[in-house]
């Protein structure tokens, strides 16, 4: 097992299995993940509004990778087991026309700068706002040739922008290319569900993952294990994610994925798991803004259930 460094710069902000892998690994290895602010090393402390308005959109999003994990072949799933996340002390949100969910009602540009606490933000006051630093993309290549934009997250993973993917917590994400071709970027220092007016506090990241290889397995879609901190009423929990231009599309095919994960390593009937989902399960509305992709993610917190793993 062995640990490697991997520098931001070249980054890349379009999905493509034909690019090139700046690492190779073999499961188990860590890797510390240098990753600029989203949009690429174009934002910084104090920027004005007007210097905002010149940056090239095109370089968002800027993700770190690809990496490519030997032995994993199409079929197989990658863990990413997620050790520290830390940020550099300042980040920023903005407002951008056009987007958001709010977007006619918030049709101006604006920024906001952010002075980050270890543990905290005042930047806002009176709000004293808690970080939770995360990667806003981590995701493999997806199945398709060519370029494709990173804002629409999907099978892969991608911009699901899912609050916990914190430290602690495990991505599950199906594997379509041979390597896996792994990349993460767009870091947030803390977001709400839904992400609402476009932007968490993004922040420039280091993030130190451990990858790990289950070969055979069948995995549709994104799965999490979350880890919750512990000065929180928040529990850790099994967390189905979905994405899907039609929100409800995307919630009724996380609550099957539950129902289908509770038969599988709890050996509910089906119609068993339905009720505990009915009864016990949280369904969220993870990010509204990457129109016309919709993230919806089911949880269904761990203490509630005899512990189990995966594989």
């Amino acid at each position: 097992m062995t640990e490697h460094v991997l520098a931001a710069e070249a980054t890349h902000s379009r999905w493509n299995r034909a690019l090139p892998p700046r690492l190779e690994i073999d499961p188990g290895d860590t890797v510390h993940f240098q990753c600029v602010e989203a949009a690429g090393n174009q934002v910084r402390p104090g920027m004005s509004l007007e210097d905002l308005a010149t940056i090239d959109r095109g370089r968002i999003h800027a993700l770190t990778g690809p990496v490519f994990i030997r032995g994993a072949q199409p079929g197989d799933v990658l863990e990413i087991e997620i050790l520290n996340l830390a940020h550099h002390g300042w980040g920023y949100s903005m407002l951008v026309p056009g987007l958001g969910f709010l977007k006619d009602r918030f049709s101006q540009p604006f920024l906001f700068h952010w002075e980050l606490l270890p543990s905290e933000t005042r930047s806002l006051a009176p709000a004293v706002v808690p970080l939770r630093p995360f990667c806003g993309v981590m995701g493999v290549a997806p199945a398709v040739d060519g370029e494709s934009r990173t804002r629409p997250p999907g099978p892969f993973g991608g911009n699901m922008d899912i609050r916990e993917l914190c430290a602690g917590a495990r991505l599950y994400l199906p594997v379509f290319n041979p390597g896996a071709l792994f990349s993460c970027g767009d870091g947030h220092a803390a977001q709400g569900d839904g992400e609402v007016c476009i932007n968490g506090i993004e922040c420039p990241l280091d993030a130190t993952l451990r990858f790990h290889l289950h070969r055979g397995h069948t995995l549709t879609a994104p799965l999490i294990e979350s880890r919750a901190p512990q000065d929180t009423a928040n529990s850790d929990a099994w967390i189905v994610v979905e994405s899907d231009e039609d929100p409800l599309r995307a919630a009724r095919n996380a609550t099957s994925r539950m129902v289908d994960l509770l038969m599988r390593l709890w050996g509910l009937t089906d119609v068993h798991a339905y009720i505990l989902c009915s009864v016990a399960m949280h369904l969220r509305l993870s990010q509204v803004v990457n129109e016309p992709m919709i993230t919806v993610s089911a949880a269904i917190a761990k203490h509630i259930l005899p512990e189990r793993r995966l594989f």
